[in-house]
């Protein structure tokens, strides 16, 4: 279980949590040409008929599109902001946005990718005090009475920032839900799920909160939640790429993610966390059939398909886009903890488009004119296009979703 420390003060206190991886074409053109102007010029003669074979449309596929996502999607400015900004001003910069409901990113801001953070909460209750409210001598009882049921909250920090849109995993996909009922035509909605447990030390501590560890049982309710609200046959789950394919890394090698037409109006979900956690969630699942959830697994393993590469920056760029040539699917990030928005610099946004990687996940869909005027969209629109590396070119931006 990861730890993360804050020391606190009367009212002030410190947060400390920064969660948490050349074409050498030769052109004819340039080749030399050598005229022998000796020779006569022949007679000619006259062209063959030659009728064209058609070449065969090829089908634009779920690997052959980009999109634009959020980052802590369900994330509100926390009541404690004010203290913190006073106590430790270069922290709480880091925790400088939020986002708009999830339905409303959908519609105006064309988000078809989001994050959750999910902590495991199966008898309720475990997160209906706000034990951070001590420090701006507010009542900690929060009165809410979503937060007394049993099922996974949705948060960034216990107990410091958990001001969020939709308080639960299953009222925020009842949200995605309703939104895709209402909108059937749209390109699928890549939701990516962190299970949280990490525990934060507290002095004095008011009574902060230790989350309950994210074990098999709780991997488990994930998928069970998840199937609470949609019908398998809106999921594109991992058995469904992997079809009759020896594994699922080997469909995804062959180009075998499902179409976009055929995917339409779905969802997909990849779990976030990598290492024990994510193991865990393989275990007993080849090739991860019989799991809702993609995992970033490692390429060269039977489960790999989705990879989470946060950093497009440096060699990154390279490599995602060697990845994304191969079939994996890729999330990166445009943006971190506020500095480019800040700074105004867009070098990182400009490489993760440029890499290829299908999920562009941000924390400006629009731009904080109190920092600049970054912001982070798909060019030419804020809606999906078709991937700069993956792509064929049957491929046509204006088409891919209904408007």
């Amino acid at each position: 279980m990861k730890r993360i420390c804050i020391l606190m003060c009367v009212v002030i206190f410190w947060v400390g949590c920064r969660s948490s991886n050349n074409d050498n074409n030769n052109n004819p053109a340039n080749d030399p040409v050598t005229t022998r102007i000796s020779d006569p010029t022949p007679t000619p003669l006259p062209a063959p008929t030659v009728t064209p074979t058609p070449k065969p449309a090829q089908p634009v596929r779920l690997n052959h599109i980009q999109s634009l996502g959020t980052h802590n999607s369900y994330r509100e400015q926390t009541p404690l902001f004010e203290a913190l900004s006073g106590a430790r001003p270069e922290l709480a910069r880091t925790l400088e946005y939020e986002h708009k409901p999830l339905d409303v990113q959908f519609s105006t801001l064309g988000i078809r990718h989001i994050e959750l953070d999910v902590f495991y909460d199966p008898n309720g209750g475990l997160y209906s005090n706000r034990a951070g409210y001590v420090f701006i001598r507010q009542d900690t009882a929060s009165g809410i009475a979503e937060l007394d049921e049993p099922g996974f909250k949705v948060f960034h920090l216990q107990d410091i920032d958990f001001q969020s849109s939709c308080l639960t995993f299953v009222a925020c996909l009842n949200t995605v839900k309703t939104w895709s009922d209402a909108n059937p035509g749209h390109l699928p909605i890549m939701i990516l799920v962190e299970a949280k447990d990490e525990e934060i030390e507290v002095e004095p501590d008011p009574g902060i909160v230790v989350p309950l560890p994210i074990d098999a049982t709780a991997l488990d309710a994930i998928d069970a939640e998840i199937l609470s609200v949609f019908e398998e046959d809106r999921i594109i789950k991992p058995a469904d790429v992997k079809g009759n394919y020896s594994t699922l890394e080997e469909a995804v090698l062959d180009d075998a993610w499902p179409t976009i037409d055929a995917s339409k109006g779905k969802v997909m979900f990849a779990l976030d966390n990598v290492g024990a956690v994510r193991d865990l969630y393989m275990n007993g699942y080849p090739s991860l059939v019989g799991r809702i959830m993609f995992a970033s697994a490692d390429p060269g393993t039977p489960e790999a398909a989705f990879l989470k590469i946060n950093d497009p920056t440096g060699t990154n760029e390279q490599l995602i886009r060697n990845y994304v040539s191969q079939g994996y699917m890729v999330r990166t990030r445009a943006d971190s903890y506020t500095e480019e928005a800040r700074a105004n610099d867009v070098s990182k946004r400009d490489a993760a488009l440029a890499s290829g990687a299908h999920f562009i996940s941000t924390d400006y869909p629009e731009a904080n004119l109190d920092f600049s005027d970054y912001k982070v969209e798909i060019p030419g629109s804020t809606l999906s296009r078709c991937n700069p590396v993956s792509a064929t070119d049957d491929c046509d931006t204006s088409k891919l979703e209904e408007q």
